[in-house]
């Protein structure tokens, strides 16, 4: 018989350990990822005294391809239309955060002597707080419906994207002897470019892919695509310069986009959680005791660093996004910890071989401690905040408070300041399009028509042809640089608003008009030798037909509504199924009033009852807004709707409040049936005695039903079949009529 590949082996002591250790850890009520963890380590070379991984190569191969996978996931959950709906207050916050514990963690690292390289990748990891291990003890702490709860999930988004621009940047800066400000300038800019690139591009293509095979797509061929379109993304990345796992979240980030995005996710699960878990096994494997042992101190101090660090500065930079002190105070105790993106930064590290081998083991023993500590930190807030309160004089307290609520995020803009920005926009995106035109253009058309065009005298005609082509191809863009936001209600109001208005609006369209012929003026350039003035007069020559070219004009309407249509598609499918949330979430005007959603248990003693009867408003202050079944909302139900197990209720409250709500729904249920093996159904035949008391009564008048729960199926009267029981007949001596019901109920009958 043949020998089993060593790869099955390891894979198979890999997930019986792991499925080993989760068990516990769930019946511990511990997070999955430090199960895995512990896994990783008892089945690793480390662990003598357990069976260990042969081929430690292949579980990393493995790991890899986990990390591609969890960021496509972390993609489809993410929206960048969210991002942009936040406003600023998420991004101050985020940015101060990752700012403040980068350079605690640098400062940490230098104070214990370590290299340059182990430094800045350590500032990387301590920045980034856990989105899997907060979501984990928010919800087994009741916190998740809470408002603090959103802002705080809302900076982990922005953390996680900030995480993947920060590993592309300690790429670039690994790849460098003495990284320096305009390497990492360059970065950022590459990073900004291919994003925005990859973005509209993606937006613009797969949605129509998929609607135009989605007659042809179940859920077997729509995973396979959506993996492979994954996958690709992740070579084309990797081409550029960057990492599969970047490549891999922009693909999914695309995906969420669509109509498809939560089927998605749902096919994607089981996959990402099959690889996720081997790489949270290998994160373990690394871990060696005697370097825990020999870096006890740093462990400890680092651990310490992260629970003051985030407590401080994490609050502090919850009151520059606009939060009051106590609301401050619990988000930033809540982000106490790191977690998988600490570990993925890590090993992006030891990939590289820019960082010694003893700070991933490091690492992991503080992410294990910090994990947890965080149910601690986050009930640490409150009375934390309390002590404080009692300090500090009140008017301290008054003034920080009355700061963040007059925080300028909630001013509205000027129109000057919205024209602007949505100029700056259009001209940024439509020059990456019409740059990588250019760029695509260049690189393969141009040596295909001087192949099929050889020769000097030729040369020119590929040249020209090419050139030509390309014009053609980018003029819708240059169109919508120069003209788009030129009729727009801002530039109205402005024009109309005052005369000295009017240049500075001119002198906007000259600014986008000069950049738009940059671009022809460096096609003509690349491909001839005229003078700068001929190709400057080509350039604005070109640039003027283009702009009154109406053909033209319609192509770059259709290009863009294609595009917002399908940017639009996911909203327009959750407002035709009713799955959207209502707009007036954001303008209820007292801070300390939301609205939440919640689930009716399947068991719950609430289902059946109207809300007139269960005057949910009087027990708990809260008011429905709307009723979610199905596919079908309904908004503002009036005290006699009935409410039934699975429907979604959109429900208006203080935090309070809404806890209260959420703690009676979970808790006011029908409980499990301990005495299941008795609710067996059984057949019985009743004989109808002399002694009998159901003689001369009805069906209805015995009581078979409702005194001894149970049914009489039928009348046995010598036929093949059973004749039915009528209501209005009476039972006689001799008849023989057979019954359904329980054990006992039956022994209770026929006794």
């Amino acid at each position: 018989m043949a020998e089993l590949p060593t790869m099955i082996k390891d894979l198979a002591l890999i997930l019986i350990s792991a499925g080993i250790v989760t068990l516990i850890f769930k019946r511990l009520k511990q997070p999955l990822v430090l199960g895995y963890i512990v896994a990783g380590f008892l089945v690793s070379p480390h662990m003598p005294y357990t069976a260990s991984v042969a081929d430690v190569e292949n579980v990393h191969l493995w790991a890899d391809i986990g990390v591609m996978f969890l960021l496509f996931s972390l993609g489809l959950d993410f929206s960048f239309k969210k991002i942009l709906k936040m406003g600023a207050s998420p991004v101050i916050s985020t940015i101060t955060i990752i700012f403040s514990m980068s350079m605690l963690g640098v400062c940490m690292g230098q104070l214990f002597g370590w290299s340059k390289m182990d430094c800045i990748f350590l500032g990387g990891m301590l920045a980034m707080s856990s989105t899997t291990i907060i979501y984990k003890a928010f919800d087994d702490l009741g916190l998740r419906q809470q408002q603090f709860a959103g802002l705080v999930m809302s900076v982990l988004i922005l953390e996680d994207i900030l995480a993947i621009v920060m590993m592309v940047m300690l790429s670039a800066i690994a790849s460098g002897n003495n990284p320096d400000g305009g390497q990492m300038l360059g970065s950022v800019v590459k990073i900004g470019f291919f994003l925005v690139l990859w973005l509209v591009v993606g937006i613009f293509a797969i949605p129509l892919f998929l609607r135009s095979v989605r007659k042809l797509i179940n859920s077997e061929v729509l995973l396979i695509v959506s993996l492979g379109l994954c996958c690709a993304m992740a070579v084309i990345s990797t081409k550029v310069g960057f990492s599969s796992a970047f490549g891999a979240f922009i693909m999914g980030s695309i995906l969420a986009e669509t109509i498809e995005a939560e089927k998605i996710e749902k096919l994607v699960e089981p996959v990402k959680n099959l690889f996720g878990a081997i790489f949270f096994v290998s994160v373990g494997m690394l871990v060696d005791p005697q370097i825990l042992f020999s870096y006890a101190v740093p462990i400890i101090a680092l651990v310490l660093t992260i629970l003051i660090g985030q407590a401080l500065f994490g609050s502090f930079s919850f009151m520059l996004g606009g939060e009051s002190l106590k609301s401050a105070m619990r988000c930033g105790f809540s982000m106490a910890q790191i977690g998988e993106f600490s570990f993925i930064i890590a090993s992006l590290g030891l990939s590289l071989g820019v960082i010694s081998d003893f700070l991933y083991p490091v690492v992991v023993a503080v992410s294990v401690i910090t994990t947890f500590l965080t149910p601690y930190m986050i009930r640490l807030a409150t009375p934390a905040y309390s002590v404080i309160e009692n300090k500090l004089p009140s008017r301290l307290i008054r003034t920080l408070n009355q700061l963040s609520m007059s925080h300028p995020n909630s001013q509205k803009n000027s129109l000057w300041k919205r024209l602007l920005t949505q100029m700056a926009m259009n001209t940024m995106v439509y020059s990456i399009l019409s740059a990588a035109t250019i760029a695509l253009m260049f690189t393969f058309i141009l040596p295909f028509t001087r192949k099929l065009l050889p020769g000097w005298e030729l040369h020119w005609y590929a040249n020209a042809i090419t050139g030509l082509l390309t014009v053609v191809l980018i003029s819708p863009f240059l169109r919508a640089m120069v003209m788009k936001k030129n009729h727009s209600e801002e530039w109205k109001a402005l024009w109309a608003e005052s005369n000295r208005n009017r240049l500075p609006l001119l002198f906007t369209v000259l600014v986008r008009a000069v950049i738009a012929v940059a671009f022809i003026f460096y096609i003509c350039n690349y491909l001839s030798r005229f003078s700068n003035a001929i190709m400057i007069t080509l350039g604005v020559t070109i640039l003027a037909l283009i702009v009154v070219s109406r053909s033209i004009k319609r192509r770059s309407i259709l290009l863009e509504r294609l595009f917002v249509n399908n940017l639009r598609s996911r909203d327009i499918e959750a407002q035709v199924h009713g799955k959207k949330r209502p707009l007036y979430e954001g303008k209820l005007l007292d801070r300390d009033i939301h609205i939440a959603e919640f689930t009716v248990p399947q068991d719950s003693i609430w289902m059946g009852n109207t809300l007139k009867q269960l005057n949910l408003g009087r027990k708990y202050g809260v008011h429905v807004s709307s009723i979610m079944r199905g596919n079908h909302r309904l908004n503002i139900p009036d005290g006699d709707y009935l409410i039934y197990p699975g429907d979604k209720l959109q429900v208006i409250g203080s935090d309070d409040q809404l806890s209260k709500f959420h703690h009676a729904l979970e808790t006011e249920v029908l409980g499990e049936d301990m005495d299941f093996e008795k609710r067996e159904m059984k057949l019985r035949q009743l004989i109808i005695g002399e002694s009998s008391p159901f003689i001369g009564k009805t069906l209805e008048e015995s009581g078979i039903r409702n005194i001894y729960s149970c049914m009489v199926v039928g009348l046995e009267e010598g036929k093949e079949n059973l004749s039915p029981v009528h209501p209005k007949r009476r039972f006689e001596e001799g008849d023989i009529i057979w019954v359904v019901g329980e054990e006992e109920a039956l022994a209770a009958l026929l006794s």
